[in-house]
């Protein structure tokens, strides 16, 4: 027997002794689920899957590295979830976009996936789930804010209104492709894409096709669409967009900045329970006078607490009048949050808490 044909056999044993431990972890986990089931807890734990994540990363990985773990790790997570109970997942559609992308990266393409026509339509779906009844969603996967173009202010506005809670957060490096049905970049006359994805690629554009026209779509996957019955149109979208609406690259990773991620959000009915590294994000207004902003940040100063975001927004009832929308670190079951949070109340108007999760890495 030669080298390779060894370490093939060699290979052989490993994968059977693989599925073997594979199968051994669906049937506890489907066992868990029972229990879940009779608890009331949720399916889907993200801070129990960063809690595995991270006693993974603390191991010596090559010549595997933690992104590559994480995806078969992930992908583990997906099909023993999957076991217990298939959840129903809404996101801001239609197919094809990159929220689309993110959904089946974090629950599996095992999940079944609702696309929504805006923010609030996912909103809406996740806040009607009734799980024993198959109805609305468990969960939905909304943008908050991209690298580069700032937050998205339908999704911070639509907090204000809805009692959801975030679970969980996701950084997503974003590649955006200029697709066409030939693939040939001469023939291009028009681009379609979403305002957010042709604000990120405008550099690019200028230098590469100062003279076509530009149009924007409601969404990535619609300028795909439209590119797809016009063979001198192009759009601007996913990899995932060229495969379902037959297209061709014409040009790859065209954004302008290469450290273009977005922040995704998944949100649900009860935020998770620690699991060492989280983040809490809150909504706050505060009384109208000299230094009263300054009073809130000395707040989190005195708990030694890290800020790590804060974002105002119009409350849209009194002129001047704002909301700001903040993230920090540490979880609300933690004391020097539960101390914070306590000092805030006597000096906002209003707070609201809109959970702790497991931050994104």
């Amino acid at each position: 027997m030669d080298k390779i044909q060894k370490m093939r056999k060699e290979i052989d044993q490993i994968d059977d002794a693989l599925l073997e431990f594979l199968l051994k972890r669906a049937k506890l986990a489907k066992k868990i689920g029972a229990a879940k089931s009779q608890s009331g807890d949720p399916v889907y734990s993200s801070s129990r899957e960063r809690e595995i994540l991270d006693r993974v990363f603390s191991q010596k990985l090559e010549p595997l590295g933690n992104e590559d773990v994480e995806t078969i790790f992930r992908e583990i997570f997906n099909v023993c979830r999957n076991v217990q109970r298939k959840l129903r997942i809404a996101f801001l559609g239609p197919e094809a976009t990159f929220t689309h992308q993110l959904a089946m990266k974090h629950f599996g393409q095992a999940a079944a996936m609702l696309p929504q026509k805006s923010i609030s339509d996912v909103i809406v779906e996740v806040e009607k789930n009734r799980a024993d009844y198959g109805v609305g969603a468990d969960y939905g996967v909304v943008p908050i804010e991209n690298s580069t173009e700032g937050v998205v202010n339908h999704t911070l506005d639509m907090f204000v209104e809805s009692d959801l809670m975030i679970c969980a957060e996701r950084e997503e490096k974003i590649a955006h492709y200029l697709l066409s049905p030939s693939g040939q970049i001469s023939k291009i006359k028009q681009v379609y894409s979403h305002p957010q994805a042709l604000a990120q690629c405008r550099r690019w554009l200028e230098s590469h096709l100062p003279n076509v026209e530009v149009h924007e779509s409601a969404s990535t996957a619609d300028a795909a669409c439209q590119a797809s019955l016009d063979p001198t149109a192009s759009a601007i979208a996913s990899l995932l967009a060229s495969k379902l609406y037959h297209l061709k690259v014409a040009a790859p990773q065209i954004e302008d900045y290469e450290e273009n991620f977005t922040r995704f959000l998944i949100v649900g009915k009860q935020s998770p329970p620690p699991s060492g590294k989280d983040k809490t994000s809150v909504l706050l207004s505060i009384k109208d006078r000299v230094g009263a902003l300054n009073d809130i940040l000395g707040v989190f100063k005195s708990f030694n607490i890290n800020l790590t975001k804060i974002e105002s927004r119009p409350t849209k009832k009194k002129a001047w009048e704002y909301l700001f929308f903040v993230d920090f670190l540490g979880h609300l079951k933690e004391v020097p949050v539960q101390k914070a949070l306590s000092e805030l109340k006597k000096s906002c108007l209003y707070l609201k808490i809109l959970g702790s999760y497991p931050r994104g890495e």
